[in-house]
């Protein structure tokens, strides 16, 4: 098969690669319905995170089974499924408490870019949707594989409650999706920052009532404007630099929640800052698995349509411009088709 593979900096190549096999028992192997390209993979992709060496790319991912090993009992061969971009068994104590991106035989699903994928912990990993979508429903279904379930997770996080004032800091696909699902969670205020005029318009689509184009010092300025000096009850960070952490947590009132899900590049804090900012954090890597069922359900009953975050759509062999496209901001998100 081919599928993407990064050698480096700007250097990705759509390759032959060896099909994947079963491994261990508990292995599923799915043909992929669609895959797509993630901000994340946008930090390698520009030299911002090292690789070890030729790395097979993407991490979403939604699909028929082809293949079970002897020990899957639940997912069954002819089921469409959707999984997480963690494996997990869920069922050891940190899956338990919902934090399946820390579960104890966690394994990275890496290689979706691809028309097959292996993917471990089958049992635990992936839900199977009621039946086959319907083709307008692949995107949304595909986007809770990660971007929505991360968003989604960055709003639980920062204790998005009926009412608050919600704060969204950054305007990819995680941070649209965030302000969706706000949203869902019954916020009374979403003020998204952005200063793209396209993402602009899908933010107040998803259901953010103002926009904020000023960043750092500034952005913090117009939120306190906006909000009489107070700073928003909640505050979703989904980009990952400090200049964005910084913002979130300035933007926070004192009591406020800051949900953190974009992926850490040279953050760092003085602790005093923290200690007087008087605002609770948390974060990482969103624990999807959790909210899939949920998510699907939503979807699956067109309450919710994500996949409108996929504003460009190509065929798996046009990878590379996919992942252009995205860097140079003239794409929100790019959807592949095997």
């Amino acid at each position: 098969m081919r599928g993407a593979v990064l050698y480096g900096p700007g250097d990705v190549r759509f390759e032959d690669r060896a099909e994947p096999t079963i491994v261990n028992q508990t292995d599923a192997i799915i043909s992929m319905a669609a895959t797509c390209v993630c901000g994340s993979d946008l930090w390698p992709y520009r030299g911002l995170q090292a690789i070890a060496g030729p790395t097979p790319m993407g991490h979403e991912y939604c699909g028929i089974v082809d293949e079970v090993g002897s020990a899957v009992r639940l997912i069954k061969k002819g089921q469409f499924v959707i999984g997480s971009f963690f494996a997990s068994d869920n069922t050891c104590p940190h899956c338990h408490h919902g934090y399946q991106t820390s579960c104890r035989h966690k394994e990275f699903v890496g290689g979706a870019q691809a028309p097959l994928l292996r993917v471990p912990l089958a049992d635990g990993t992936l839900v199977a949707s009621p039946d086959v979508p319907p083709d307008d429903l692949i995107p949304s279904i595909l986007a809770c594989s990660d971007v929505l379930g991360t968003g989604w997770f960055a709003a639980d996080a920062a204790n998005v409650m009926p009412g608050a004032t919600v704060v969204v800091v950054g305007d990819g696909a995680v941070g649209l999706l965030g302000i969706l699902a706000a949203k869902q969670m019954g916020a009374g205020r979403i003020i998204a920052m952005s200063g793209h005029a396209t993402r602009q318009k899908l933010a107040r689509e998803f259901g953010a009532a103002e926009v904020v184009t000023e960043r750092g010092d500034e952005g913090v300025t117009r939120i306190k404007q906006l909000t009489n000096g107070i700073g928003a009850d909640s505050v979703l960070e989904c980009v990952g630099t400090e200049q964005s952490m910084r913002q979130a947590i300035h933007c926070t009132r004192p009591g406020g929640s800051v949900g953190y899900v974009g992926v850490p590049h040279g953050v760092e804090f003085d602790g005093q800052e923290l200690f007087y900012a008087h605002v609770r954090l948390h974060g990482g890597p969103a624990p999807v698995r959790r909210y899939l069922p949920n998510l699907i359900e939503l979807v699956w009953e067109r309450k919710i349509n994500p996949g409108r975050v996929f504003d460009l759509t190509l065929p798996l062999a046009e990878v590379v411009e996919g992942y252009r496209a995205m860097d140079e901001r003239r794409a929100i998100k790019t959807l592949l088709r095997p």
